[in-house]
């Protein structure tokens, strides 16, 4: 056998792992895996590779310094960096504490950081030291006691983040808290208003990593590529479903084409995770032809449809199956997905996962809005009862504000986004249909719709494209080939080539934001 390969075989499990822990708590999965996997690279990030074991010791030391704060048992700790492994540790120590974790973009203002640390009563806050300066104002605002920065100096009053992994030995004596208790609180974009703040549980996210490592085949031989933030809840899911398989993941401080595809081929990667506009920046990307993805098994990818023909030139180009998967934050990642080893439905999101239920409440014509229940479901919004009744029937069923429509088999199609919905002289148009035609033309790269006022129709839609490179193509020969493929009343109204789109920091184009690229 060879050295490789006994790297990887089971092995005895640590006390931590006894038969009074709790498999759900989501410091288990790190645990398990340092006991499973030990010296195998578990994490490639820039020049720092780390293996499951030294994660995990760098978990224990950080979360005993953290316990040496007085930052304990239902105390919210904000991460409030770019992915790096500073992070990864971050999370697993806090969660270890059953501190609860408060993960933000990296790319919030201080204003915003305020709100969220208000909002959540956040006793600590770890960030990188470029930011240390704004958090010190921040902490004279809020309840926060603790401001703990890496990758540079830290200020008088701020605590350094490499003190605190030297100064505490990696004992581990602490009982695991129970995976019904809440691990974290994760604000969503918040769209309009004040974001929400969703409480998960740690089974709401261990079990969703753990149905979705099951339907994607992931295991201890997969080298995961992904750029996606793991503030937001698919890095949650990769990252997690990763300490669970075993896999090696290569993670990117933030996504770039060039590099994302560099990575894959250098590391022979068997799994590139994203959204879609990662996968059609990568396929417009002129590097695409210089590096070998023949190592690539399959791709996910999720946060927005992908019109098919993007679906379909990328497992042409990549050379292995594209599969789609549907989730959001209160249901702690996916909720439904494309099995692997599932027929071949592109333009679909799949099918529900083990264990949870998916239903279509009040179609019309076979399209209403998508219901999720199940073990994965929130236990709610932050210190918003009213908003969590208006989310949460009852019953348990959650109101997720897709458009979708089920066939006959379980496979599920999202329509669009219910508050994303065009009416335009009374009938109804979906952004992404007509998203899904415009992408079928060879010279467009990427294209997003919007709505603009109009003082007849009420709105009508506009399509924004951004062409692949090198092609030519002009607004008028788009609307001829819009004409081929959709009804009239589905037509946009007006077509504008644009260099990029408003993205989030996830890489989700921003919809509401597209008349800001109108042109004057």
């Amino acid at each position: 056998m060879s050295s490789a390969s006994s790297a990887i075989q089971p092995r005895p499990e640590r006390r931590l792992l006894s038969a009074s822990a709790d498999w759900g708590n989501l410091a288990s999965l790190l645990a398990s895996a340092s006991a499973r996997y030990g010296n195998k690279i578990a994490l490639i990030c820039g020049e720092e590779q780390l293996s499951f074991r030294d994660l995990y010791l760098r978990a224990l030391r950080l979360a005993n310094a953290l316990e040496a704060l007085d930052i304990g048992r239902g105390d919210r700790v904000t991460l409030y960096t770019q992915n790096s492994w500073q992070w990864i540790v971050s999370y697993y120590a806090v969660a270890s504490l059953g501190a609860v974790l408060n993960p933000i973009n990296i790319m919030l203002t201080g204003e915003e950081v305020q709100y969220i640390a208000n909002d959540c009563g956040a006793k600590a806050i770890i960030a990188p030291s470029t930011k240390a300066e704004m958090l010190m104002d921040v902490r004279r605002s809020t309840g926060l006691k603790h401001v703990i920065v890496h990758g540079g100096p830290a200020p008088t009053e701020a605590v350094a983040f490499d003190d605190l992994l030297s100064a505490r030995a990696a004992k581990d004596d602490r009982h695991l808290v129970s995976a019904e208790e809440i691990s974290t609180i994760m604000y969503t974009s918040g769209t309009t208003g004040h974001p929400k703040g969703a409480m998960l549980r740690h089974r709401n996210l261990s079990l969703n990593a753990a149905l979705c490592a099951t339907v994607h085949l992931r295991n201890h031989s997969d080298t995961v590529v992904t750029g996606v933030p793991l503030c937001h809840v698919y890095g949650s899911m990769i990252l997690n479903a990763s300490m669970l398989s075993g896999a090696t993941l290569v993670l990117m401080e933030r996504f770039h084409e060039g590099l994302a595809l560099q990575l894959i081929s250098s590391h022979r990667a068997t799994l590139f995770e994203g959204v879609p506009s990662m996968l059609m920046y990568m396929l417009n990307s002129p590097e695409l032809n210089r590096h070998d993805l023949s190592s690539l098994t399959r791709c996910t990818t999720g946060g927005q449809t992908m019109p098919l023909a993007k679906m379909e030139e990328a497992e042409e180009r990549f050379g292995c199956r594209v599969l789609e998967i549907w989730g959001m934050t209160e249901i702690a990642g996916a909720g439904t997905s494309v099995p692997f080893y599932g027929p071949s439905r592109l333009g679909s999101i799949g099918v529900t996962l083990p264990g949870i239920e998916c239903c279509i409440a009040d179609p019309v014509d076979g399209v209403g809005e998508l219901m999720v229940r199940g073990p994965i479901v929130m236990a709610g919004y932050y210190g918003n009862d009213c908003a969590t009744q208006q989310m949460i029937e009852s019953d348990g069923w959650l109101h997720t504000g897709d458009l979708a429509r089920m066939e006959p088999d379980g496979y599920i199609y999202i329509v669009d986004r219910k508050k994303d919905l065009i009416i335009t002289g009374g009938y109804n148009v979906y952004p992404a249909e007509i998203e899904r035609v415009l992408a079928m033309h060879p010279a467009v790269a990427i294209v997003a719709v919007g709505s603009c006022p109009h003082p007849t129709k009420g709105e009508i839609a506009k399509a924004y494209v951004v062409p692949k490179r090198d092609c030519a193509v002009d607004e008028a020969g788009l609307l001829d080939f819009c004409r081929q493929h959709l009804a009239a009343y589905k037509m946009p109204r007006a077509i504008q080539l644009v260099p990029d789109l408003p993205k989030t920091s996830t890489g989700k184009i921003l919809r509401r934001q597209l008349h800001q690229l109108d042109a004057k």
